[in-house]
């Protein structure tokens, strides 16, 4: 994909995903990729690399900040590829309940705002997000309703969700290029504080970057954190998840796997003149009925 600017590895909004296949296993890294991983073989600093952790707030601010609500594009393909978001409770006397949803690093909410305006869909919407710019310009969007959006900033490492969303009411949490901005080892604590407020029998659903994706292997010498993490110029941070690992945080907070598997897209900027192929991590996880 063509950068944006300095933000390796997203997507940016002159450029449309186009569909490809999908896969249970990684791709096979040509000669020439399996050399570039391979020379990059010296991380940052922990000194550096607890700065990034400490600034992240800062660092998304910032990215907000300078891009407002302009960088990503609405998302019209979530409801193509989650079946589960157009899924009805059926006609029934008393009529069903408002199924309840939860965007966690809604951004400035292009996700959720175009399933609120889909008259046939029925929802109540809890977003939050690291950042308190990006909650702002979700509040301040034309279709923005207190009845309908609880939105919040939140750090899912760090805060209690209960305290924002009941527990064990939601019905769909999803987790769009979330996981992967985080510290590795303040994933499976995140994972666990989604966990408590999705209901018995929700789901979660997720998409997020996979191994050897395109933007991976573009990154610079100086900018490896760790295997398969990275961070940009901005500061913000990118990992690269395998099944298994993404199973593994999954699994290890009480989830079942409905789902798992590569995507392979390529994403095309017509204005550029590039088609790159792209690979994401693409999920369903259920939290059992007790």
């Amino acid at each position: 994909m063509a950068q944006c600017g300095e933000d390796v590895g997203r997507f940016c909004s002159g450029s449309n995903e186009v569909s490809g296949a999908a896969a249970t296993i990684p791709r096979e890294l040509t000669e020439d990729e399996r050399r570039v991983l391979e020379k990059d073989c010296h991380v940052v600093s922990d000194f550096r690399r607890q700065k990034f952790e400490q600034e992240a707030k800062k660092h998304w601010d910032l990215f907000y900040k300078r891009n407002q609500t302009k960088f990503f594009k609405d998302r019209h393909w979530t409801t193509r590829e989650f079946e589960e978001l157009t899924e009805t409770q059926g006609s029934s006397d008393p009529p069903p309940r408002r199924r309840v949803l939860f965007e966690i690093g809604c951004g400035v909410g292009n996700f959720f705002y175009p399933l609120l305006q889909d008259g046939d869909l029925d929802f109540f919407i809890h977003a939050c997000d690291l950042s308190p710019r990006a909650i702002q310009f979700v509040k301040e969007h034309e279709h923005y309703d207190a009845e309908r959006v609880n939105a919040f900033p939140c750090d899912i490492t760090k805060e209690d969700l209960s305290q924002f969303v009941p527990a064990a009411s939601v019905d769909i949490a999803t987790l769009i290029f979330v996981l992967s901005a985080l510290e590795i080892n303040t994933m499976a604590s995140a994972v666990k504080n989604i966990w408590q407020v999705v209901r018995p029998g929700g789901l979660c659903l997720l998409r997020d970057y996979g191994l050897y994706d395109h933007a991976m292997l573009r990154f610079a010498p100086g900018h490896k954190l760790e295997e398969n993490f990275y961070v940009r110029q901005d500061g913000t941070r990118a990992y690269y998840f395998s099944l298994e690992k993404l199973a593994e945080l999954f699994q290890a907070a009480g989830f079942q796997m409905v789902s798992n598997e590569y995507i392979y897209r390529e994403t095309v900027n017509k204005k550029e003149g590039l088609c790159v192929p792209r690979i994401f991590v693409q999920a369903k996880f259920r939290r059992p009925l007790e």
